[in-house]
């Protein structure tokens, strides 16, 4: 005899061949010709015909009685319910899954899309190297060109700046300005900020700035001209500007007359062409001996002062 949980799990109209609409009387009528059929006394050989005999009898009992039928047809539609829920939920993980594969393929079309695109620039960056860019060539030869110009114009600063004064100095102005002595910042006028004021007119060899007069320092360059740029344009921080004067190698203004007396300026271009290297060599040796003895001369201008 089945369990009362076995029971549950059947379809007992299935098993009597009926609807769940049928009557009392049909499903009586049903019930006597399923058992008449699997009667154990008419099925001696069939073990089983004893088991659902006895499953006929108890769908009979269920489903004659008006309270056991109408229980049983609760829980039959409560499974029903939950079976259909189930369905959905599995059409919709199945829609999910779906989705999800129709992602992944677009995803990997994408990829192949990428890897499409970037073989296609490697072989193109590939194709330029063999055949050679004449564009790069060109845009090469205009650097090497700039390259030229560059240092033939400061081949011909550093000549400059050879020819002038008898000691061959380089050129430097001496700074000063109004600060305070207490004033750890120094007005303002820190290396950084100097070398920003000044390098916009050429090259600064040194910026030396007195460490024990405030308001005082000296700024080297590497071309007079540089020098004279900054002398006459330059004035400092507004609010408190800078006070400049000509320290060495001021250029001498010459006329027109000298640079052409008696043949002078073919001589000196031919004397400049030959000792042009040997100078510039010459002045680089003696720039450090420059700025020793600068910062000797500017501490004594401070003890000078102290006093």
């Amino acid at each position: 005899m089945a369990t009362t949980k076995e029971l549950l799990e059947m379809d007992l109209y299935a098993l009597l061949g009926v609807e769940s609409t049928s009557t009392e009387k049909q499903i009586k009528k049903a019930y006597r010709q399923r058992a008449l059929s699997c009667h154990p006394d008419k099925n001696p050989d069939n073990p089983k015909a004893a088991e659902l005999f006895h499953q006929l009898s108890q769908a009979l009992e269920v489903l004659t009685d008006a309270a056991a039928k109408a229980a049983y047809d609760k829980v039959r539609a409560a499974k029903k319910q939950a079976e259909e829920r189930n369905r959905k939920l599995d059409d919709k993980r199945k829609k999910i899954k779906l989705d999800l594969e129709a992602r992944e393929r677009r995803a990997e079309n994408v990829k192949a899309e990428e890897v499409k695109i970037t073989r296609t620039l490697e072989e193109e960056i590939a194709r330029l190297r063999e055949e050679g860019s004449r564009e790069l060539q060109e845009q090469q030869r205009l650097i090497r060109e700039q390259i030229e110009r560059e240092r033939d114009a400061h081949t011909n600063t550093d000549s400059s700046a050879v020819q002038q004064g008898s000691n061959n100095v380089t050129p430097k102005l001496k700074l000063k300005w109004k600060c305070k002595k207490e004033d750890e910042s120094n007005a303002g006028y820190s290396h950084e900020c100097l070398q920003n004021l000044f390098q916009k007119y050429g090259d600064v060899l040194n910026i030396l700035i007195s460490s024990k007069k405030k308001g005082s320092a000296v700024v080297e360059f590497a071309s007079a001209k540089a020098a004279e740029l900054a002398c006459k344009n330059e004035s400092g921080l507004t609010g408190n500007p800078l006070k400049i004067m000509w320290l060495e190698g001021q250029p001498v203004q010459t006329t027109h007359s000298e640079n052409t007396h008696t043949g002078f300026g073919a001589t000196q271009s031919c004397l400049r062409t030959e000792r042009d290297y040997e100078s510039v060599v010459l002045m680089r040796l003696r720039q450090a001996e420059e700025r020793k003895r600068l910062i000797e001369q500017m501490k004594r201008e401070e003890e000078d002062d102290t006093a």
